[in-house]
């Protein structure tokens, strides 16, 4: 039995097709740098599934469209970002981290430089930080939002009333600089650096 195939259809491209034991109906994604994906559910056939992806074609080349303006976005960024090494950039980003922890007197008790694909950074419950090595690719004030961000988490685990007061005692109109680093989510996809 072909546990994938892939189709290419008029105005979308190709399309894989593939079947997923996990997925409970048809699920379509369109992600950038890649392909659109069809994981077909089992017990449902290629031919159905490929039926509802042409139904869905303006969705999906509405998809395409907005993937291709992130690409597009992702190239500028690391074109005029230079090269850094993940070295580099995890000295960078904890040398950093330190100085804000130390002026706002907050401790925190690990911290993790990773290549993550959908966050800016994380903390535990065990106040343990997960950064992203691609904040140094943000301009400083940002870079400095995401520090101090994962900070307050430190106090306040959830993004609660009370983290919003504490994250505007470290940071001035956070919801404004919150704003202003979804500008730059196009940095989260993959890359080589």
């Amino acid at each position: 039995m072909t546990r994938f195939m892939t189709i290419d259809l008029p105005e979308i491209g190709e399309v894989l097709f593939e079947q997923s034991s996990r997925a409970r109906r048809i699920n379509i994604t369109v992600k950038p740098f890649n392909n659109v994906r069809v994981a077909v559910p089992r017990g449902i056939s290629f031919e159905s599934a490929e039926q509802v992806a042409r139904q869905k074609a303006g969705w999906i080349k509405a998809r395409q469209e907005k993937t291709k303006q992130m690409e597009a976005r992702h190239r500028e960024y690391m074109q005029d970002a230079g090269y850094i090494s993940r070295a580099a950039a995890k000295g960078l980003i904890i040398g950093r981290l330190e100085e804000l922890a130390r002026a706002h007197g907050i401790a925190y008790n690990r911290v993790f430089i990773r290549n993550q694909k959908t966050r800016w950074g994380s903390c535990s419950s065990g106040k343990n930080l997960s950064l992203n090595y691609k904040i140094v690719l943000l301009p400083r004030e940002l870079m400095d939002y995401v520090l101090l961000h994962e900070l307050a988490h430190v106090r306040h685990c959830n993004h609660g009333r009370q983290f919003w007061e504490e994250l505007n005692r470290l940071v001035e109109d956070a919801k404004a600089m919150d704003r202003k680093l979804n500008e730059y989510s196009a940095l989260l996809l993959p890359s080589d650096f």
